[in-house]
Formats: C-alpha cells, sequence, structure tokens
C-alpha cells in the first residue's frame, strides 16, 4: 500500500493511492502545484531497502557540522555545573590505573615501569569500548521523541554517539600521556603504525553503535545481557593482566576479539610489534561486524521509528 500525503491549499484534499504512484498520479500531483512529501511503498525489495540505507548514511555525512555540534552539547549538557567537567574521568581514571598498577604488579610479580603504562592504556581503550556499546544499546532509544517528530537520517545517531564518546576518550588520553612521561616511555614514530588500528576502531565503533542500537530498540531486555558480557569479556581478556601470563596458551588468544582489537593499538604505543596474525583477525572480526551491521541497518532501518 502506498500513502502520499502532500501541502496543499486549503480546499484541496490529500491524495491517497493503493497503488504503488503512477505517472497519472505524478501528474495530478503536479497540476495541483502540491509537494509529495511522505511516500511509503510496501513491498520494498533489498535493492530498495540498501538504497534508501545508502541515502541515510550519505546524508549522516552531509550533516558532519551537526554531528559534531550534537556531540559537544551532549558534553555541556553532562558536566553543567561541574568544575572539572570530563576531567573528573580523567582523574578517576588515574586514580585507578595508580592503585590497581601498584596491587596487581604485586599479585602478578610483574615490573611496575612496564606494567604500569600498559593497564594505562588499556583501562582507556576499555572505558572508550564500554561507553560505546553502553550509549549504542540506548542510542536509538532515548532519542524518541527526536525521531517521532524529526527526519534525520539514523545512522546520524550513531555517529553522535561515537563522536562524543571519542571527545571524552580524548580527555582520559592525558592520563596516559602523563603515565607515559613519568616512566620515560615514548613509542616514536611506531605511534604512525597505531594510525590504522585506531581508524579500523573508528570503523567498528560506527557499525558497533548502529547494529546495537537497533536489536536493543527491538528488544528492550538486550541492554541487561550485553552488560553482563562486557563484565565477562574485562575479566578474560587481556585488560588487567598481561598476555605473556597466559605462556604456552597464549596461541589461543587471538579467538577473542577484544584481545586483537586492543592489541594492534598497544603494541605501536608500548614499542611491540603487531604480527600479521593479529592484523588478519582484527580485519576478520571487522569485515564481519561490518557485513552484520550493514544487512541488519538495510532490514530494519524502515522500522526503527515505530520500534522506539
Amino acid at each position: 500500500m502506498t500513502v502520499v500525503a502532500q501541502h496543499a491549499p486549503e480546499e484541496a484534499v490529500p491524495v491517497v493511492s493503493t497503488a504503488v504512484p503512477s505517472a497519472a498520479s505524478d501528474a495530478l500531483l503536479s497540476a495541483s502545484g502540491a509537494e509529495q512529501v511522505l511516500c511509503f511503498a510496501a513491498g520494498l525489495d533489498y535493492a530498495g531497502r540498501r538504497r534508501l540505507a545508502l541515502a541515510d548514511l550519505t546524508e549522516a555525512w552531509r550533516l558532519w557540522r551537526l554531528v559534531r555540534a550534537l556531540a559537544w552539547l551532549d558534553i555541556k549538557a553532562r558536566y553543567r555545573g561541574s568544575v572539572l567537567g570530563p576531567f573528573w574521568l580523567t582523574l578517576s581514571t588515574a586514580v585507578m590505573v595508580f592503585a590497581l598498577g601498584i596491587l596487581y604488579s604485586t599479585l602478578f610479580r610483574m615490573d611496575l615501569h612496564t606494567y604500569l603504562p600498559f593497564l594505562g592504556l588499556s583501562l582507556v581503550l576499555w572505558n572508550l569500548l564500554q561507553s560505546l556499546v553502553t550509549d549504542g544499546c540506548i542510542g536509538f532509544t532515548v532519542e524518541e521523541a527526536t525521531i517521532r517528530s524529526l527526519r534525520m537520517p539514523f545512522s546520524l545517531y550513531a555517529a553522535r554517539i561515537v563522536l562524543r564518546n571519542l571527545i571524552v576518550c580524548g580527555h582520559n588520553i592525558a592520563g596516559v600521556v602523563v603515565v607515559f612521561a613519568i616512566f620515560g616511555i615514548w613509542p616514536g614514530l611506531s605511534l604512525l603504525a597505531a594510525l590504522p588500528a585506531l581508524a579500523l576502531w573508528l570503523v567498528d565503533a560506527f557499525a558497533l553503535t548502529l547494529t546495537l542500537g537497533a536489536i536493543c530498540a527491538r528488544f528492550r531486555d538486550i541492554p541487561p545481557i550485553v552488560a553482563s558480557v562486557m563484565q565477562i569479556a574485562f575479566f578474560v581478556s587481556p585488560i588487567i593482566w598481561k598476555p605473556e601470563l597466559m605462556r604456552d596458551q597464549a596461541g589461543w588468544l587471538p579467538l577473542n576479539p577484544f584481545y586483537v582489537l586492543f592489541e594492534i593499538v598497544r603494541g605501536p604505543l608500548l614499542g611491540n610489534g603487531v604480527s600479521a596474525l593479529l592484523w588478519g583477525a582484527a580485519l576478520a572480526y571487522s569485515v564481519l561486524l561490518l557485513v552484520i551491521s550493514w544487512r541488519l541497518f538495510v532490514r530494519v532501518r524502515g522500522r526503527l521509528a515505530f520500534w522506539v
């Protein structure tokens, strides 16, 4: 069924059609001087849904200034009335790094000089990932009023979440720089090797928030499950413990996508190399995530406004 609504003078009436718009209906709209503002076509095939999803992404890219403004507005609203603002997160992260670093370096019998920079960088990356997952789960549902009242691309909400958390992560990076300076660690030119990994993180973050936002909008009991999975992943992944502790079992670590995505960033920044196996695994996990995210977005994009 196709519904066509139009802005017209007061004496005109909306045109409602039960078939796909034809040349006759187009001529009727042109003759009345009306502007077609809404057209729902039932039974869109995959190619049609894919075209609309691609247009959604293109429109979000075109509105990058709006994404930047909304992300910055979120930061200002979150820390309104605060003295330190987002630097409270930097301070709390620094305290946690030093407290856990001293504790676990003693328990695991590791050199504090190498363990503390590893822990600081790992916790900053984990906080970024956890914030992306948490915000992504409610990315569409918290914007219910906006989605129902304004016509904006759905991918814009995902881009807003990613940019907002990147800004917060930028404040936390300051704490890592301080830790690196205290222990005299500077990655040098190997810092450039981390740039492709950061770009991969950026793409994965967008795909992840888009996927979680759609799934959690449909099934409201998914966010608690995701939170439980993230808590388990924190302890089974090399975040607060170093991969070397696995000894002979370290060969199984590439099966953990969290370890792979963390290591391609940590390795260059800590002065260690990243093997081709890890890069291959990271690209494989990213491609899988992108395929799932794209196919899901194409399929459910037209239903999101009804799910929220």
